[in-house]
């Protein structure tokens, strides 16, 4: 805290004396914190003559120290940030605006930052300790956190929070900021009210959870929905029939884990009209392919490739931690299961885009036939901003579920 008129030192006797002076016998609400904090402050204030500035803004810290998450809640609340990342006690970095900043703050010593992580694991009922050093939580307002411990971690605790938005982010938006053009968000929105199956690929922080977030959307209000996710994100919003699912780590002994593939099995059980995986990582895969191939039309997921062919041999390999198939078998069961797959991709502008959507036609001596649909075309520019179009490259060849559904195809009449 170097940039303030007090030392660490006096910080932290700042904050004991604070602690020492509370009921700690019962719950305190956050108006009572704040008058033990005025209090203590007022009288350090005395002695060291500091500006009302310098008064509000160690309340400030100290009230973060106490009831929040200390050194990086005011980062938390900057909706300009997007990620922060904490690599041990003294070093807190942060993604503002597409570029990575190191944060003027930092943690008092590695056992306060033990003390936020218990916070932010407690806030979701998950248990992060020696015996289970690696978890995911997120926080109250949606906040995807991965945390890892020492010594996994070795340097000290490592913690990284993907920031949310406060409000949904909708199609409409994605198409204000150009990740998607109005025809193909009018060709997907039809495609998921017909019900294909619809798989999101794309690179860490291509914005696959927010783009999935953004075409549930879509799905229509009267039908009944399973989300499953590892760390609840997705917000659907006007979705009446809606049943969110979270996984479970294992927190004691004796209590058993709740994984991915536990929960579609279960979801299956609950007369579902859609199935929502915020993420396929591996062997529920399989469950969600068998799904997709028992009736269970409209599916989103998404999962992590560099490209929609890739993300097709990802599939096959996740399939295989599941359980032992004849590559062939596997591929059918992919190509009969999947209808659409929507690749997005993080621009060297750190725009987010969707780059190609792609139909699986089927199956053709023994591989997988993909068609794009529309392909990210990009043009010549002068500056750094990335610029293109999303360009239609191609006519849907299985369109029997829009007939089904008695929905017509934009701009072809069919």
């Amino acid at each position: 805290m170097e940039k303030y008129r007090w030392s660490e030192e006096i910080f932290d006797d700042l904050r004991s004396n604070i602690i020492a002076a509370l009921d700690l016998s019962r719950e305190q609400n956050d108006e009572e914190v704040c008058r033990f904090i005025e209090k203590e402050v007022e009288e350090f204030s005395r002695k060291n003559l500091l500006t009302l500035k310098e008064r509000e803004q160690l309340e400030h810290l100290l009230f973060n120290s106490l009831r929040k998450y200390d050194a990086i809640q005011e980062l938390l609340e900057d909706p300009e940030v997007t990620e922060i990342m904490i690599n041990g006690a003294s070093r807190i970095f942060y993604e503002k605006k597409g570029k990575l900043f190191r944060a003027q703050t930092h943690f008092s010593s590695e056992q306060k930052l033990g003390d936020v992580i218990q916070q932010m694991a407690g806030n979701s009922n998950r248990m992060v300790n020696e015996a289970s050093p690696i978890v995911d939580t997120r926080l109250a307002d949606g906040s995807r956190v991965n945390i890892v411990l020492s010594p996994i971690s070795i340097d000290g605790a490592a913690v990284s929070i993907r920031k949310f938005p406060q409000t949904p982010i909708l199609m409409e938006d994605l198409i204000r900021i150009e990740s998607i053009t109005e025809e193909a968000a009018a060709f997907l929105k039809v495609l998921v009210m017909a019900g294909y199956n619809i798989f999101i690929s794309g690179g860490t922080g291509s914005g696959k959870t927010t783009f999935l977030n953004a075409l549930s959307q879509y799905i229509p209000r009267e039908e009944r929905i399973i989300t499953i996710e590892d760390s609840a994100e997705l917000r659907l919003v006007d979705k009446p029939n809606l049943v969110r699912l979270e996984t479970r780590n294992q927190m004691f002994e004796g209590v058993k884990p709740i994984t991915i593939r536990d929960l579609i099995r279960t979801a299956l059980r609950m007369r579902p009209e859609r199935i929502v995986v915020g993420e396929c990582r591996g062997e529920e895969a399989l469950d969600m392919l068998q799904a997709m191939n028992t009736g269970h039309d409209g599916s989103l997921s998404t999962g992590h490739a560099n490209s929609c062919r890739d993300m097709m041999s990802r599939l096959e390999t996740m399939v295989l931690m599941g359980m032992e198939l004849p590559l062939t078998a596997i591929r059918s069961q992919i190509a009969s299961g999947l209808d659409i797959l929507v690749h997005l991709g993080r621009m060297r502008d750190k725009s987010r885009k969707v780059l190609t959507i792609t139909e699986v036609t089927g199956m053709q001596e023994g591989e997988i036939v993909l068609k794009d649909l529309y392909r990210y075309v990009e043009k010549p520019s002068d500056g750094e901003a990335v610029c293109g179009e999303l360009q239609r490259v191609g006519t849907l060849f299985n369109q029997e579920k829009c007939k089904r559904a008695g929905i017509t195809l934009p701009g072809t009449g069919e």
